[in-house]
């Protein structure tokens, strides 16, 4: 059949859309240490800072996705894009960290009302698969730009601005990005059915408690929030199977490739959940580098997941979804060893493990996406990319309270009893006070060995999940009717 005429060019349109919310995330990164001392924020606040956002965004995603389906997925995304650039505009003008926390709650609400739609959009506009395999290495080489041009872009601009450009420069790229939303995509919409409020609700529920209780595992188990997650998740679950018009197509875990890509990369994202938290961090604090050679020190993981995700497709296309995902978690690992076992104090060093990192990154995580996203019916793309990127989400911020933990535990051991409680919590405040700066250096690489000590552990297991639930096919082995809903409202949309 004849694909959409303007389908590469509504590629970098949804890149776009996806591009501002990496790129905003990972530009905060590097903006804690000038934020934390203009704002007074504390350990805490920092955390809430960064993980408010991943709080309501993750609790939103499967309601936004179901939106999306059925009143109409550009709509959806620029209205997201619309919230998420105003949200911005009011971080800038933000005083205190309970402003900030509360403008990035914002950006959380906006920011689930755009990522279902990307995806879905996608899916309809490449009908055929291994053509859709090399939009979606497009699509993953744009999100690595956000994932590591964010830091550099951010450094640069905490340097010269301050902390608040890094929120100021995500309105020229949404204001583009709704510009070509509307010249560009579609509108496309899954067949009108009943809506769930009682599935939107306890999935709400149930997601941002969870996450919450994440979030707050560095400090203790949470029980309120966890049993008010065991409640409303398990609630929702039985509903939704029950219900004759579910939100969710749980059914889809039924299908090894799309239960085998979701558990495989919620622990692919447990591993890179807290990988550029600790690591500016260690350039920073540990190393010396300002906030703009931090940025520019995770360059070599961006040239390396670019090149990856290409050779990655051909691999994925040759050898099938299985063995391409196994072999590039299984380069993760290594890289993620090679930071635990080693000593990444200078710049060499460093870059060699972050192309190993990327390396492995650019074949596991495009190939599990494909073979995943190949398994959801066109008419539930929303959702159904909602809830891919809902697991990944909630793996993110796992990685996060865990790995967060496991470097705030070993620092704070690591450190001397004589130290005062501030410098046994904040490497930021040790190294300020010149007798401590060196066995806090010190203190903090041992914190980041055990760190990324578990995030090898979790790629491990994300390859095992993907060896043994993956299926060997390569693209275009078998029709499938999922490619048969696609190709009815590709087709649609061309006529259009």
């Amino acid at each position: 059949m004849q694909p959409h005429p303007r389908r590469w060019l509504i590629l970098i349109a949804l890149c776009l859309s996806t591009l501002v919310l990496l790129m905003d995330n990972m530009a905060l990164t590097v903006a804690v240490p000038s934020l934390a001392a203009d704002l007074g924020a504390t350990a805490q606040d920092i955390q809430w800072i960064l993980e408010s956002y991943m709080l309501v965004f993750a609790g939103l995603l499967l309601t936004a996705g179901s939106l999306s389906d059925r009143y109409g997925r550009r709509k959806v995304m620029v209205i997201g894009l619309v919230l998420f650039g105003a949200a911005s505009l009011a971080a800038t003008l933000t005083t205190d960290p309970g402003q900030l926390i509360a403008a990035r709650v914002a950006m959380g609400v906006g920011g689930s009302l755009i990522m279902p739609s990307t995806l879905s959009l996608l899916m309809v506009v490449f009908p055929d698969e291994v053509e859709r395999r090399k939009a979606m290495a497009a699509g993953a080489a744009f999100a690595v730009l956000g994932l590591v041009g964010g830091p550099v872009l951010g450094g640069a601009l905490v340097a010269s601005f301050g902390w608040e450009s890094v929120f100021w420069i995500n309105v020229p790229v949404v204001a583009l990005a709704i510009l070509a939303a509307l010249t560009l995509m579609p509108e496309s919409k899954g067949p009108r059915t009943k809506p769930d409020p009682i599935g939107a609700v306890l999935s709400v529920i149930g997601m941002s408690a969870l996450v919450w209780t994440i979030n707050e595992l560095a400090h203790g188990i949470s029980w309120t929030p966890l049993a008010i997650a065991v409640v409303a998740l398990a609630a929702f679950i039985l509903w939704e199977l029950r219900t004759d018009h579910p939100m969710v197509p749980l059914k889809l875990f039924s299908d090894r490739d799309f239960a085998g890509g979701s558990l495989s990369l919620t622990l692919v994202q447990v591993g890179n959940g807290g990988l550029l938290l600790v690591l500016t961090q260690y350039m920073q604090f540990v190393l010396g580098y300002t906030p703009t050679q931090a940025g520019l020190a995770l360059i070599p993981m961006f040239v390396a997941s670019v090149i990856f995700n290409g050779i990655g497709t051909g691999l994925g296309i040759k050898l099938g979804n299985r063995t391409t995902a196994v072999l590039g978690m299984i380069v993760m690992a290594t890289g993620f060893g090679l930071l635990t076992f080693s000593s990444p104090d200078s710049f060499v060093a460093l870059a060699i493990t972050q192309v190993v990192l990327g390396a492995g990154g650019g074949l596991a995580v495009p190939t599990a996406i494909a073979a995943l996203m190949g398994a959801i019916p066109t008419e539930q793309a929303g959702v159904g990319s909602a809830l891919n990127d809902t697991i990944q989400q909630a793996g993110a911020a796992l990685g996060v309270a865990i790995l967060g933990s496991l470097a705030t535990s070993s620092y704070t051991s690591a450190m001397p009893a004589t130290a005062s409680e501030e410098a046994r919590r904040s490497v930021a405040a040790a190294v300020a006070d010149p007798s401590l700066a060196a066995v806090a250096r010190e203190a903090y690489h041992v914190a980041m060995s055990s760190a990324f000590l578990g995030a090898a552990t979790g790629v491990l297991g994300a390859a095992v999940l993907a060896l043994l639930l993956l299926r060997g096919r390569k693209p275009g082995a078998h029709a499938t009717e999922a490619d048969a809903h696609v190709t009815s409202e590709s087709q649609a949309l061309v006529n259009a």
